[in-house]
């Protein structure tokens, strides 16, 4: 070999030496439960680290507050809030915000306990069952693939008032046009989210920190501009507008809280994307809870300050789809700087979509690792390039972009489609609290010291569980029920949220009493091999 070989040689060789070496230093100098302590923790459950784990305390808090999103939900669903409940319907924001945030706090809970991608699939299987956790996924996937075709209609709502080239069917006053520019708008988006799922966690983690540094900024800015435009005291909150039922105002106002109820979901994100965290069992927990504040505190103010800034609080245009508070924002600032906010607007509305089909996939990942979904080798495969699965990523985007095609002749189909996702979510959620409740009653937390600092309701779980599960029954019963003013005029259309529920139930139970009952344990492509039953004291049951 001639002397320039083995030089060459030499050099390559210190290349890889050092760089192993550099990894290996940087990897022990990080806190204690990052790198090869998560995936210790992780293997504890037993599984094998699959997925990258390079979120940080930002990424993790950023996940949920853009599937949150304030600027996607309430541009998008405040021309119903105010349809049905006139100024009035701003109390529905706070009242809807503390029953969230009894939720959130079990959650933040269980994130500490349970550091496990699927969020209230995992949470649910391992304070409840085996068959109360499959259930909880199952709806809870239902709910979030749905979600994201809600989402995706956000757009109809905002685009064509900032370009109207962006109306490519008909006229947007047209009630039937606009449900179906919404279907075609809708698909694009998608389209785009999928795409970008299939590439890697960490450009989505970029894409996803970029939007919500602009969405934060943007609601400040549009906050304090509206409130510099005010036309009238805070006295509107209190008008009712006349709006009236068989229960006087009590009826239009339970109504109206569709769009909080709406908007204040989805905070588990940040667990649900717990295995690609670094230290989850500590940043995870605040993220969720981060998330919702920040969302409830901003929207509260943005919900005043558009009711104190609307040039006309009577006008029709703030109860129609074509209308609402994308027109009291250009209506109030201008058409320049009201477009400028509508782009943020819009922006906003791709990133939320882009949490809800990363959460998404994140479940998936999870149901079809433990080999509950049908072909789960299939589902569970993570991409050695992108470190991600790409499988579902596609596959939601599908299912979700059917799921507007269905609707293409549907006019109510914005209020149909949002009104299921709530049912399907908390319903999701109270498949988590009801089994928490019943295990705190019997002793839990009863596990081993998980390590200082990391979060614990102590004394006030018990209280604060038993009104998460209250406020979840609630919230079920109060977007199901049957009301023209969210489903229209239709018997049917107004029973389709009990109906589809019912469904969503019955072939669930169907299918894992017929099938999956024969399946079930982790594959074995996932498994860890290194199961501390020390660590997993903290499972009450499993399947």
């Amino acid at each position: 070999m001639s002397a320039v070989k083995r030089g060459a040689l030499v050099i390559i060789s210190i290349r890889s030496v050092t760089r192993t070496a550099a990894a290996r230093c940087y990897n022990s100098w990080m806190p204690r439960s990052q790198t090869v302590d998560d995936s210790r923790d992780l293997a504890s459950f037993g599984y094998l680290q699959k997925l990258d784990r390079s979120l940080g305390s930002f990424s993790s808090f950023a996940a949920g507050f853009s599937y949150i999103s304030i600027l996607t939900g309430l541009f998008q669903m405040f021309y119903l809030g105010f349809g049905a409940g006139g100024p009035g319907m701003f109390w529905t924001w706070p009242l809807v915000f503390a029953g969230q945030f009894m939720v959130a706090l079990c959650f933040a809970e269980l994130a500490a306990h349970f550091p496990l991608s699927g969020s209230v699939y995992q949470w649910s299987r391992r304070v409840g069952n085996g068959v109360v956790g499959k259930l909880a996924g199952w709806i809870y996937l239902a709910c979030l693939v749905v979600t994201l075709a809600a989402v995706a209609l956000a757009l109809q709502v905002t685009l064509p008032q900032i370009a109207p080239w962006a109306q490519l069917i008909g006229h947007a006053d047209n009630d039937m046009d606009a449900a179906r520019n919404a279907v075609v708008l809708g698909c694009l988006l998608i389209a785009a989210t999928t795409l970008i799922n299939s590439v890697g966690v960490r450009a989505l983690a970029k894409i996803n920190n970029l939007g919500v540094v602009s969405e934060i900024v943007g609601v400040v800015l549009l906050i304090i501009l509206l409130f510099a435009h005010v036309q009238r005291g805070p006295e509107v909150v209190l008008d009712t507008m006349g709006k009236t039922g068989q229960m006087g105002y009590l009826g239009p106002f339970l109504a109206a809280g569709l769009m909080a109820s709406y908007v204040l979901y989805g905070f588990d994100t940040a667990g649900t994307l717990a295995e690609e965290t670094s230290e989850p069992r500590r940043r995870v927990p605040l993220a969720i809870l981060q998330a919702l504040a920040a969302a409830g505190t901003a929207g509260a103010l943005l919900l005043l300050a558009a009711l104190l800034a609307a040039a006309d609080i009577h006008s029709d245009r703030l109860a129609s789809m074509n209308g609402g508070l994308p027109f009291i924002v250009r209506d109030t600032l201008g058409g320049v700087i009201g477009s400028i906010f509508l782009c943020a607007v819009v922006f906003a509305i791709f990133v939320c979509a882009l949490a809800v089909h990363t959460g998404t996939v994140r479940l998936i990942f999870a149901m079809a690792r433990d080999n509950c979904l049908p072909f789960s080798e299939l589902l569970a495969r993570v991409s050695e390039r992108s470190r991600i699965p790409v499988i579902p990523a596609v596959l939601v985007g599908i299912v979700a972009a059917l799921i507007l095609l269905l609707n293409w002749n549907f006019s109510k189909v914005v209020g149909l489609v949002t009104s299921v996702a709530i049912v399907w979510a908390n319903l999701g959620y109270l498949f988590v609290t009801a089994p928490l409740l019943w295990q705190r009653l019997h002793g839990w937390p009863h596990c081993r010291d998980i390590g200082p600092g990391v979060f614990s309701l102590g004394r006030w779980g018990l209280p604060i569980n038993i009104a998460a599960v209250v406020w979840g029954c609630f919230m079920v019963a109060n977007i199901a029920w049957p009301r023209h003013e969210v489903y229209g005029e239709a018997a049917l259309q107004q029973w389709a949220a009990v109906i589809m529920t019912v469904f969503l139930l019955l072939a669930g139970g169907l299918y894992y009493g017929l099938v999956q009952r024969h399946k079930g344990g982790t594959l074995t492509s996932h498994q860890s091999g290194n199961r501390d039953q020390s660590q997993q004291s903290d499972v009450v049951s499993n399947a």
